[in-house]
């Protein structure tokens, strides 16, 4: 389509190193302005509360947690900022405060600097949560440069995660759609376009793919056996993990002394690096394998994560040499459908809970699970004892229920899912 692509780019990770062409964007957001941003969640999961009559937005927040006294006075002011911002109105002007906070700082002054020299058509943000994205997109607007954005996750909007405004916005989906006019009725429809995420897109590249053989080889997997694939959550989503995968590995180990011949595939969360499955991996290293994600990790945060190409292969080749999916809540539902595959839903309590506050109930609570069309489309594994029947169901009947999961992914994102990235450059044509 003629355009030239630079990546402004704000990670620690070495862009040009992989072939592209990129700006490192120096410089961060103001402390007064992370302030706002905080104060602005906050408010808005209150006003999500008392206008759709909710009590569910309030589990979007996390408690403070500052012990010396410049978090606590930080807590204060967030917290007098939320008091005075009730209403539309009053959250429009938390928001426009959080752009006028950004124009005082050198990181602006920077932003603004560069894009009057290098005149670019259009500014677009691959992520709407980050406070670090508010002086750029302002300042491409100030100057009178298009802007765009992207909502990450199928997830974000109900949590009030929406940081940065931009003139326009690419999501999954018309249900998507929907839900950012309905939680920021100030964006026009016009502003909106539905693109899907690119992010399923390798599942449908063929070149990726390898024979069952060739994948079994390549990592120690046994060809006699069928694989369950556990795919890990963060700590925070769900703590007791390791519990359920010992779990697994005890239903399994009983399933193969009927005659069985089944092992499991532990995929962990790309951005955990804990040290908290070691005792379970260790003690089933007989029946479990772990094919951690590829990723490239340059720092401790989540953000300082990348993946890599080399992922991608891994993860489309575990997906179609496993038989099914096991996890709390995950998007992988989705990406085990494309497949055919069946996903099973960890909905039970951990005899030895880590998080004694935690529990997945409150996981399948959240807003983004109310889009399921009839709640059917996985297996849901309701207790511990259920385990054994509920996966030899789905190495059984394995149809039903990715189907199921099937049309509940195209609600979620557009179909055909294989061309979100060719909408997505459609739209940006447009733009100019």
């Amino acid at each position: 389509m003629g355009w030239e692509v630079i990546f402004w780019n704000h990670t620690p990770f070495d862009l040009e190193a992989m072939g592209y062409k990129e700006i490192k964007l120096k410089g961060k957001a103001r402390a007064q302005t992370d302030l706002l941003k905080r104060a602005k969640i906050e408010a808005e999961l209150d006003h999500f509360t008392n206008k759709f009559k909710d009590p569910v937005y309030q589990n979007y927040k996390f408690p403070g947690s500052a012990k010396a006294f410049k978090g606590k006075i930080k807590d204060g002011i967030v917290s007098a900022l939320v008091s005075s911002h009730k209403g539309e109105k009053a959250l429009q002007r938390l928001r426009n405060k959080m752009k006028t906070s950004e124009r005082k700082g050198d990181y602006y002054k920077n932003c603004r600097s560069l894009l009057e020299q290098e005149k670019p058509d259009l500014v677009f943000c691959t992520n709407q949560r980050p406070v670090n994205a508010i002086s750029p997109l302002t300042a491409a607007q100030d100057l009178g440069i298009p802007t765009a954005t992207f909502i990450f996750s199928w997830d974000n909007l109900p949590k009030a995660t929406m940081v940065v405004e931009s003139d326009h916005y690419f999501v999954w989906s018309e249900y998507m759609k929907d839900e950012l006019r309905k939680y920021y009725p100030f964006i026009a429809e016009s502003q909106i376009q539905v693109t899907g995420s690119p992010q399923f897109e390798p599942h449908y590249d063929l070149s990726l793919r390898q024979s069952r053989k060739e994948f079994f080889g390549k990592y120690g997997l046994d060809l006699s056996k069928k694989y369950i694939c556990f795919s890990g959550d963060d700590i925070t989503t769900s703590p007791d993990d390791p519990e359920y995968l010992n779990d697994i590995a005890e239903a399994t180990r009983k399933l193969n002394s009927k005659g069985n011949k089944l092992g499991i595939i532990f995929r962990r969360c790309p951005v955990d690096f804990s040290d908290r499955f070691d005792k379970v991996l260790e003690t089933n290293k007989d029946l479990i394998v772990s094919l951690a994600p590829l990723w490239k990790k340059s720092g401790d945060n989540w953000n300082t994560v990348l993946p890599t190409k080399e992922d991608l292969e891994l993860q489309v080749n575990t997906i179609l040499h496993s038989e099914a999916v096991v996890n709390v809540g995950s998007s992988m539902v989705f990406d085990f459908a494309i497949f055919g595959k069946p996903c099973i839903y960890l909905n039970y309590e951990a005899e030895k809970k880590i998080n004694p506050g935690w529990s997945p109930g409150k996981v399948y609570n959240f807003v983004h699970f109310r889009s399921m069309p009839t709640g059917d489309e996985v297996f849901w594994l309701n207790s511990k004892n259920e385990i054994s029947t509920k996966l030899v169901e789905a190495l059984t009947n394995p149809n039903e229920k990715a189907q199921k999961a099937l049309e509940w992914f195209k609600k979620i994102n557009k179909a055909p899912a294989d061309n979100a990235s060719g909408r997505l450059w459609k739209f940006i044509n447009k733009i100019n």
